[in-house]
């Protein structure tokens, strides 16, 4: 199958980009996406929340008071989860979130988001991504061109000029091929990418 080469200066359609059909023609698996991307979402968290019970709180080793005879409701601990400085009933301990994905499903799902991504007409194809200036201006002005300003934009390496260019643009994220991840593919209404980089990741997925 073939994807259309834009232009990035004026977004007008320059060529076709051969792609495998076995990569970017396959049926979206909503299932295998969602959990895909949740799983990468849960291996970020850092899992160091941590609280303390009762028995790790310091003092409360003398009972308040006598069981009877005060009038007052019966304590044992003044550390007891009721009370004001007392531990945790169920208190939060460091944990790992991570969910075992295999590589066979990761790659399905990319293979699926990246298809869908092409029956939407939310993939875009460039020849090079570069911007000479570095200017954030000159970029605001190419991505409009190509109506794109909710955008991930991916370089096969991407260069200083084009970091610096979009690191202050709102909803514009420029990242090398290696950083491609599930949560940034379906995370933005478009990507921008460049011929080598597509040509890169297409055989990656073979």
């Amino acid at each position: 199958m073939d994807l259309s080469l834009h232009s990035i200066s004026s977004g007008d359609v320059t060529g076709n980009v051969a792609v495998s059909e076995d990569v970017f023609g396959n049926e979206f698996n909503e299932p295998l996406v969602h959990q895909v991307v949740t799983a990468f979402m849960a291996a970020s968290r850092a899992g160091t929340k941590a609280q303390k019970t009762r028995s790790e709180r310091r003092g409360g080793g003398i009972k308040p008071w006598r069981q009877k005879g005060s009038g007052r409701a019966r304590a044992g601990s003044i550390r007891s989860p009721i009370w004001r400085g007392g531990g945790k009933a169920f208190a939060a301990k460091p944990r790992n979130f991570e969910q075992k994905v295999n590589r066979k499903m990761y790659r399905g799902a990319i293979r699926s988001i990246l298809s869908e991504l092409v029956r939407q007409e939310r993939l875009v194809v460039v020849e090079s991504l570069a911007i000479e200036s570095g200017k954030t201006r000159d970029l605001i002005a190419q991505l409009k061109q190509m109506d794109a300003m909710h955008v991930l934009l991916v370089a096969q390496v991407g260069t200083d000029n084009l970091f610096l260019a979009s690191r202050n643009v709102p909803n514009v994220l420029a990242v090398d091929l290696v950083e491609v991840n599930p949560v940034l593919l379906v995370g933005f209404e478009k990507v921008v990418i460049e011929r080598a980089a597509l040509e890169a990741l297409g055989e990656s997925l073979q």
